[in-house]
């Protein structure tokens, strides 16, 4: 015996969210079963509006259900400061921490020719007429350290160069507590190359 098709179709709905497989999509769809009738309209209400109501902020393209977003609206942000950063959910993390308090610009992807992915197909376009437009001293590229950040990172650079514009990157390394022997290549340089001085 199977399940009716409703439990079904629910099971199909969950195992498309990222790691979710056939195992916890059937526990998720049966517990929904046990679920007071408010939380579920709730829930239901919250995946329509998700959709309806989330946009891209019309000046730094983080998630947002107005114009603009939270960080672009505060005016005791250093907005002189833009943190350059792949994705929407790199903002949310480093918002988490709460130490930065300039502004962010997603660049919604990385360049990466292999995939098709050229400069003018993510927001490096909007970054720089950002940085002409509302008097930006300093971008810092908080981009990860993989060949398509690189090449993100080197381009941004290239582009500023004619710029009165300070260019940092975040820095990369060995995370605190790591045992050197297992550390990857890539992460080695980075930490070599973004070395501090102790003394």
């Amino acid at each position: 015996m199977n399940y009716p098709k409703t439990i079904l179709n629910l099971i199909e709905c969950f195992k498309k969210f990222p790691g979710i497989g056939e195992k916890t999509a059937e526990r998720m769809a049966l517990s929904t079963l046990e679920m007071e009738e408010d939380a579920l309209n709730l829930f239901s209400k919250s995946l329509k509006d998700v959709k309806t109501k989330i946009k891209k902020c019309e000046k730094c393209g983080s998630l947002t259900e107005d114009k603009l977003c939270e960080v672009c609206n505060d005016k005791n942000r250093d907005h002189s400061v833009i943190c350059v950063v792949e994705e929407c959910k790199n903002v949310i993390l480093f918002e988490k921490i709460g130490s930065f308090k300039g502004v962010y610009h997603v660049l919604g992807g990385l360049i990466s020719p292999l995939e098709g992915i050229n400069p003018e197909d993510i927001h490096i376009k909007d970054l720089i007429d950002r940085i002409k437009q509302e008097k930006i001293k300093e971008v810092i590229l908080a981009i990860k350290p993989s060949v398509e950040g690189e090449t993100t990172a080197l381009y941004i650079r290239k582009i500023l160069e004619g710029e009165d514009v300070t260019v940092s990157k975040i820095a990369h390394g060995i995370p605190i507590g790591a045992d050197i022997d297992y550390i990857d290549p890539l992460t080695l340089e980075m930490a070599i190359e973004d070395r501090r001085q102790v003394s």
